[in-house]
């Protein structure tokens, strides 16, 4: 495929043009080919781009593309996808695609900025650099009173040399997860470790069962597979609330109450058992069956159904979709697990998949989000001495921050993060930092976290700095070339703690790159050097593509493990009757918005028989408020969308009148300690 075509179909027009990708089933990587149904356009023929450099996209988004930067006879830049690796094939989404106009923004931060009371004031990075050294250098009497907050807006494994500069000096750091903890520790306390089937092996399932993954806004390659699967006879059935853009993508959707998976679940498997039986020969490869069953048994298919808001039949449904002849494959997206006991949904998923024989099956299997690090070897990112530190849980930052003694915190260093915006209970995070001494935020543009800082320095982004990245969903492993020159005044994370190291008595001495680079490489999993990664791209870890097979499990007995409990959902607040669900958007990750793309009062979509429509004048101003506060909205209608749920697209900034993580109250899931997000209620009102 020329890559011209590809890049320009996509890029250019913005067209959506077929994607048909061949599978070569003696190909455990995936597809081999892919072919663009669309019509001749002139204009291209007229246009010449030709290929200046390789890279792979770092953006936390499980599809980690490699890339390539194209350049025309004007010396316009575009990015296109690889069509030359397995995964890619040539096509990537507008996250990557349009990447190039955050590098350039006129909004990026370009020199180092230090607060002088209320305006800022730009500083040479001696002096910035000399700052934080003698700041470090005042705290690390007491290590811990250091906070470090590394997030996950840039991939890669040189981005973890922070951890280690920390973990030198002994700070305090933070613990948990905004994104995906609790799914992830699910399947570990299920399967005894979190594995997942190549995913080009959704081309051998005869049914697809999409549990709230959203195929129109989250991974594009996925949503390329499914298609491919349909077009080969798969059924998909998509499970979700509603405002997912499954409409192209299923052929049967059941919309049920938010945050009820488990029961709906549950329901199917009490099905299987009254209808089919359990097999006992797949029993003797499991624990904890009859607390299991005792926990379904304590609830009718009539009661299950008014939880999840869905006719009883519909359990017959399911269970059909996982007992029908071919293997059933299950996506489970990480909303799923952004609840109270989101936990404990994604563990009913997965019994669901087992009991119905649909684990360690090809075809089958159930896929959640994988450590994108799995295939590297990260042992390098511990102190020679290590010891463990303090920990403070994302989810709670805010109150963790104000509740830590001996020593409490004094000074923050936060990189690839906006938490302020991301974390739930945003007023209480902005509270907690402003009790702080020193704030140091290294990012490209002022987010409502940079804007809490102390002393802000730019750093380079994507394309601007090489690095090693993994995915979360496919078992490739890709070497990010820098193909862009940074503005002259932004560093890299790595140089930035490298530098400063060096000012410190005694210093911090971080690895080189190549060091950390080539330590990272020296994994089970892998069969590459450095050199090789650099010249050939790209490299496939030796994952089986079918795990679990023989239902052999990676608990020390082997065995799987069945939840004892089914946990009903505690009542709303009071006056606050409908829960917030807070979605991806389809054009950005998490917060990672120009705020030139922002202003205005943010959007949020009801169900056309949403309740409260009733009382609400649509021609006033409209608030979406909680028992935490209430901001200024929009409000649209949206079919399909369940109506309990009031559904926003985060990632908006509070500075720029978003920001939907204000009213969501801190807390911590089930498993995992991740943030709960979807377990906020609120309501709309026009005073």
């Amino acid at each position: 495929m020329d890559a011209r075509r590809v890049f320009f179909l996509m890029a250019e027009h913005r067209k959506k043009p077929q994607f048909r990708p061949v599978y070569n089933r003696a190909f455990h990587g995936g597809f081999r080919q892919i072919v663009v149904e669309t019509p001749e356009d002139e204009a291209f023929q007229k246009m010449t781009w030709k290929r200046v450099g390789y890279t792979s996209c770092t953006l936390d988004c499980p599809d980690t593309c490699s890339l390539m930067l194209l350049e025309d006879e004007r010396g316009n830049l575009r990015i296109a996808g690889d069509p030359e690796h397995p995964f890619t094939l040539g096509f990537t989404c507008a996250k990557s695609s349009g990447f190039l106009r955050r590098l350039r923004s006129s909004s990026r931060i370009r020199e180092p900025l230090l607060r002088r009371k209320n305006t800022w004031r730009p500083v040479s990075w001696d002096n910035a650099l000399d700052l934080c050294a003698e700041k470090i250098q005042h705290f690390r009497r007491e290590p811990a009173s250091i906070l470090h907050y590394h997030g996950e807006a840039a991939k890669g494994v040189l981005q973890q040399a922070a951890r280690l500069f920390f973990g030198i000096l002994g700070s305090s750091e933070v613990r948990g997860s905004l994104c995906d903890a609790a799914g992830y520790l699910a399947c570990v306390a299920d399967f005894g470790s979190r594995k997942n089937h190549d995913v080009s092996d959704l081309l051998n399932a005869a049914q697809i069962v999409n549990w709230g993954k959203d195929l129109t806004r989250s991974s594009v390659h996925t949503a390329a597979i499914v298609a491919q699967a349909r077009r080969q006879g798969a059924r998909v059935l998509t499970i979700s609330p509603g405002g997912d853009g499954h409409e192209s993508h299923t052929d049967l959707f059941v919309r049920i109450r938010p945050g009820m998976d488990r029961f709906l679940a549950a329901g199917a498997i009490k099905v299987l058992n009254e209808r089919d039986g359990i097999e006992g020969e797949l029993l003797q490869r499991t624990q904890g069956w009859d607390a299991f069953r005792q926990a379904i048994a304590g609830y009718s298919l009539e009661r299950l159904a008014s939880l999840c808001d869905v006719s009883p039949a519909m359990f017959e449904v399911i269970a059909d979709y996982y007992r029908a002849p071919g293997p059933t494959a299950t996506l489970i997206a990480a909303g799923v697990q952004r609840y109270l006991h989101g936990g404990e949904n994604v563990r009913y998923i997965n019994a669901l998949a087992l009991l119905s024989g649909n684990i360690g099956r090809p075809g089958g299997g159930t896929y959640f989000h994988l450590h994108s690090k799995r295939n590297f070897n990260l042992g390098w990112i511990k102190p020679p001495e290590w010891k463990p530190r303090r920990s403070l849980l994302m989810p709670t930052i805010g109150q963790d921050i104000l509740d830590a003694k001996d020593p409490p915190i004094r000074m923050i260093w936060v990189n690839g993060s906006n938490f302020v915006n991301q974390a739930p209970e945003s007023a209480l995070t902005v509270r907690a930092l402003e009790k702080l001494e020193f704030r140091v935020v290294v990012d490209a543009f002022m987010t409502d976290t940079a804007e809490q800082a102390d002393l802000v320095l730019p750093c380079t982004l994507m394309l601007e700095q090489e690095d090693l990245v993994g995915s979360y969903l496919h078992p490739f492993v890709h070497y990010a070339g820098q193909v862009q020159k940074p503005p002259e005044g932004a560093r890299s994370d790595y140089w930035i703690l490298s530098q400063i190291g060096q000012r410190l008595n005694p210093p911090v001495i971080l690895p080189s790159p190549e060091e950390c680079f080539r330590a990272s490489l020296r994994s089970s999993t892998l069969e590459t050097t450095l050199e090789a990664l650099r010249e050939k791209r790209f490299v496939r870890s030796n994952e089986p593509p079918v795990v679990y097979e023989g239902l052999q499990f990676d608990h020390p007995d082997g065995k799987y493990r069945f939840p004892a409990s089914l946990h009903e959902e505690p009542p709303p607040p009071e006056d606050f009757p409908y829960r917030f669900l807070t979605l991806i958007r389809g054009e950005s990750v998490h917060s990672q918005i120009l705020p030139e793309d922002q202003g205005g009062p943010p959007t949020v979509w009801v169900a056309p028989e949403h309740p409260g429509l009733a009382d609400l004048d649509l021609k006033k101003e409209i608030f979406l408020a909680s028992p935490l506060g209430r901001m200024l909205v929009k409000v649209k209608l949206l079919k399909g969308l369940h109506p309990e749920a009031v559904l926003y697209r985060r990632g908006d900034w509070m500075k720029c009148g978003g920001g939907a993580n204000r009213l969501i109250p801190a807390a911590v899931t089930d498993l995992g300690r991740c943030a709960p997000f979807y377990q906020a209620y609120v309501k709309l009102t026009n005073g």
